[in-house]
């Protein structure tokens, strides 16, 4: 993936968090946005490791990693499967078809995973 192309959804995806949970503005600001738009590079950096191995495990490793330091500074996994979400729709047409396809079925593993009881 290309480095402008991870920087716009990455941006893209941290926006609309943010506009759809405007509370959060309140909770985490300006710093937290950035955090934001900096996960999702690592969430796309990730995926890309992933599909580059062909092994969903290193994402869904990766985001059982993240829950737990999440959780550790307050943020619901709610939010992690919202951002996940996101990702899902933005992600559509930015990339080749085939990592667009691995990126989409890791994403919905990963929502699976964290949404497990």
């Amino acid at each position: 993936m290309k480095t402008e192309t991870k920087q716009l959804i990455a941006a893209e995806t941290a926006k609309s968090i943010y506009d759809a949970h405007p509370k959060l503005w309140e909770r985490f600001g300006e710093k937290g946005f950035i955090h934001t738009e900096k996960d999702n590079h690592h969430h796309l950096d990730h995926l890309e490791t992933a599909f580059g191995m062909e092994d969903e495990a290193i994402f869904l490793e990766y985001t059982t990693w993240l829950e737990s330091v999440l959780r550790s500074r307050g943020v619901e996994t709610d939010l992690i499967v919202d951002n996940f979400e996101r990702l899902m729709k933005i992600l559509p047409g930015k990339v080749e078809a085939e990592e667009e396809t691995f990126m989409l079925a890791c994403l919905e593993k990963a929502n699976a995973l964290l949404q497990q009881p």
